[in-house]
């Protein structure tokens, strides 16, 4: 995973009176998506651009009397690849977050048109500057997306979809994206409970052109977020799921998902920041997806009794 990536390292020193040049610089790492492995010593993949902005920014340090080294290199000893392309993502997600709150920010205020839109400008440009640096395509900036859909007005909340037989569905490949969180985990174990025993999932940053695989919580899937449903209550209405403790589980997975709190349930909540502490560990998206259905499973059975 990521093993062919190589890298450009910046080192660099400045004298300790120089607080507005090394704000400065701070800003332009900061926009170009570097991210610090120990002080003063910055990480971007090694790409034409990358190194030309590094080249320069090196030499606006010297001209500042400080001292910059560039270094390329294949790896970093004592720093897998994948812990370096973790820390872009964590970076990245941190500020998707951010853009997340206000986009959810928006819809609980209830401002006006005018200044709705005007803000949803602000958050798009925002989103687009992230996107920039999101370097390994951090599967969280695939939620932002879902967000402004709904704040826009959700094209496929206009119409109504027809109901599906799940015996159409049998044997099928479903795919998603990396890193799978509540509804990802919630809905891949609805597929396999009540839709398709014999599904096989796969993990992407986005669909296939071929479609061979069945798409689900990504960006213009048919079984995605649609109006305001996250996806495994779109799942559950498309194939008609008639079940009291399915619905409880939607409605838990909903507010840990959307953060609406539209229908007060917290119970899911602890669960989705247990999914997000596996993906960071390293735990692999199988692992998660089976761990999780473990979770479901107990979850489902205890709602059955009551």
């Amino acid at each position: 995973m990521n093993n062919s990536v190589t890298w450009l390292l910046l080192l660099y020193t400045l004298p300790t009176k120089q607080n507005t040049e090394r704000v400065a610089v701070w800003r332009k790492l900061k926009k170009f998506g570097a991210v610090p492995i120990k002080t003063s010593a910055y990480l971007l993949p090694d790409q034409p651009a990358h190194y030309e902005r590094f080249q320069w920014l090196t030499q606006q340090i010297r001209d500042h009397s400080g001292d910059a080294t560039l270094v390329r290199a294949r790896e970093i000893e004592g720093m897998p690849n994948e812990k370096l392309v973790e820390l872009f993502n964590q970076a990245r997600e941190k500020e998707y977050q951010e853009v997340g709150k206000a986009l959810r920010g928006i819809a609980g205020k209830g401002a006006d048109p005018e200044t709705a839109s005007a803000e949803l400008e602000r958050l798009r440009r925002q989103f687009r500057q992230i996107r920039e640096i999101d370097f390994f395509d951090n599967p969280a900036a695939q939620d932002v997306e879902m967000l402004f859909r709904r704040a826009e007005g959700g094209r496929s909340a206009k119409k109504p979809r027809p109901k599906l037989d799940a015996k159409s569905y049998r044997g099928k490949t479903w795919l998603t994206r990396r890193r799978p969180e509540i509804d990802r985990v919630g809905s891949a174990w609805l597929i396999r409970k009540f839709i398709d025993p014999g599904a096989k999932f796969l993990f992407a940053a986005a669909a296939p052109v071929n479609r061979e695989a069945i798409p689900f919580d990504m960006l213009d899937a048919e079984f995605s977020h649609h109006g305001n449903d996250c996806t495994f209550e779109t799942l559950a209405k498309r194939f008609a799921i008639q079940d009291k403790a399915v619905s409880r589980i939607g409605e838990m997975i909903h507010d840990a998902d959307v953060e609406d709190s539209r229908f007060q349930r917290t119970e899911c909540v602890g669960l989705d920041r247990v999914f997000k502490g596996w993906g960071k560990h390293g735990i692999s998206d199988e692992e998660i997806l089976a761990r999780g259905f473990q979770c479901f499973d107990g979850l489902y059975t205890f709602l059955q009794r009551r």
